[in-house]
């Protein structure tokens, strides 16, 4: 009889403490150091907080992938209540938290880590795939190689409303950065191989950019319209979030619309105002 199956993940996936709760996924934190102190990644330290120390002072917090004796524990003390573990981690391309967990699962049995190739909601939707596939007893095994299969069908993007977090983070130049804030450029990113590439730059008010940047995101595509994210960095009034979410609905079709907030690892590079609509395609 296969062993019941527990679905983790690390911080960075940005998955409502709701969607946790519902779907059993547990969270292992990533570190998150400013100046000299130190938080996991757990939303006590919150991205409002490191947006009022930015302003007063400039200053941006650096994160840190969970150590290999993290998720280590982390993983035994799952594997101790007689389950398999299916882990999903942020691209390896930004991260060593794939390594670190690869690393730990060497050691132990029953314990399957997944590089999602995704980041923030893209890793939520992987997480909620594999927790449904658990739910109809599926072995951890398959989870993970159905999960490794899907990883090319996620679509996970953002657009930006400034350059300034990237710019500080070192991330883009500061010439490049000032001049895209004159001209009111908002770079639009997406997730390819792994890896963080510009799409599309658009220009005019964020708002406008906004609804300019679904329609393009959700026209013309077969999505998969079992879940789909509508996520935001903060700084996006209620009113708009809620038009938007609207707009999402009609043009994806989802059947569940999650609206979701980025936490501080996502934050910390792309700064408040930055939106993003993430899916699975058919």
């Amino acid at each position: 009889m296969a062993k019941p199956v527990v679905i983790t993940a690390d911080s960075t996936c940005d998955l409502p403490r709701e969607l946790c709760e519902r779907f059993s996924i547990r969270i292992i934190p990533l570190t998150i150091t400013l100046n000299e102190e130190s938080f996991p990644d757990d939303g006590r330290f919150t991205p409002d907080d490191m947006y009022r120390r930015f302003y007063e002072d400039g200053a941006l917090p650096s994160t840190a992938a969970p150590s290999l004796q993290s998720y280590t524990d982390f993983f035994v003390s799952l594997l101790a209540g007689g389950c398999e573990i299916v882990h999903l981690t942020i691209s390896s391309e930004l991260s060593a938290s794939y390594n670190a967990a690869r690393l730990a699962a060497q050691e132990l049995d029953g314990v399957y880590p997944v590089d999602s190739r995704m980041l923030s909601t893209g890793v939520a939707l992987l997480a909620i795939e594999g927790a449904e596939c658990a739910q109809r007893g599926m072995p951890a095994a398959e989870i993970a190689e159905h999960l490794t299969a899907l990883t090319g069908k996620v679509e996970t993007s953002f657009v930006l409303d400034t350059l300034d977090f990237m710019r500080k983070g070192g991330r883009c130049s500061g010439v490049a950065a000032i001049g895209a804030n004159l001209l009111h450029i908002r770079p639009a990113l997406e997730m390819k191989d792994g890896k963080l590439t510009v799409y599309k730059k658009y220009r005019g008010h964020i708002e406008q950019v906004y609804r300019q940047y679904v329609a393009e995101r959700l026209g013309d595509k077969k999505i998969r319209p079992g879940h789909v994210f509508l996520l935001h960095s903060g700084e996006v009034a209620k009113s708009e979030l809620d038009e938007l979410e609207s707009l999402v609905r009609d043009l994806s079709g989802a059947r569940e619309l999650h609206r979701a907030r980025a936490g501080c690892t996502i934050c910390a590079h792309c700064g408040p105002k930055t939106l993003a609509v993430m899916f699975i395609d058919e």
